[in-house]
């Protein structure tokens, strides 16, 4: 399986890091080696100080696909998730100021926080689902899928273009404003509407 990940989906995300917004979806990839494992703590890495959380709607691919058409990637998909994209934000600067790959910032081990799955039938449109990450009990990002500027089926077609969806993969569909750094003992819990998804620990 892979792990495909969204960049620069949400306006307001795109502000406070004071990117350009990008003509088309901008595309990163994790490996599987990048998945915390469950009920395990996520440990800051020591080649950054500056790691930061990004809650992200996650979804799941359940069947082979490429060159998928946006009216039938509804087909490709029927549990929605939620995540977080871990940020070594201090490397990723470096590397982007450089001209290089992010990988190193963004697909280290641990990265990539894979919570509970729900399935679609719960709910009433992929296209307004709302979202939330907690640090120690504080909302501290909250998004509605309907803010993303590459709805979730435009991202599956337009990622099956370059990348053939096998069953198993995960796409993360990018995170709204309000990252931020996090620091030994916090605790991290998502929710998607009332649902608590995941819920961790910062080593």
């Amino acid at each position: 399986m892979k792990i495909i990940c969204i960049g620069r989906n949400y306006t307001e995300h795109i502000k406070e890091l004071e990117n350009e917004k990008p003509t088309d979806p901008v595309i990163f990839l994790k490996p599987d080696t990048s998945i915390l494992l469950k009920k395990q703590p996520f440990f800051i890495p020591d080649f950054s100080d500056d790691v930061h959380y990004e809650v992200e709607v996650l979804v799941k691919i359940n069947k082979i696909g490429k060159h998928i058409d946006k009216k039938f990637a509804h087909k490709y998909y029927d549990e929605i998730g939620l995540g977080i994209d871990f940020t070594a934000r201090d490397l990723q600067d470096r590397l982007k100021a450089k001209g290089l790959p992010w990988e190193k910032a963004k697909a280290f081990d641990g990265a990539a926080v894979v919570g509970n799955w729900l399935p679609v039938s719960n709910f009433k449109d992929v296209n307004a689902i709302v979202f939330s990450l907690k640090k120690n009990e504080t909302v501290v990002q909250s998004g509605n899928t309907s803010h993303m500027l590459w709805k979730i089926d435009e991202l599956i077609e337009y990622i099956s273009k370059y990348f053939t969806l096998k069953i198993g993969d995960i796409i993360f569909t990018g995170t709204p404003a309000g990252v931020g750094k996090v620091v030994a003992n916090d605790k991290l819990k998502g929710f998607i509407e009332n649902n608590e998804l995941f819920s961790i620990t910062v080593k």
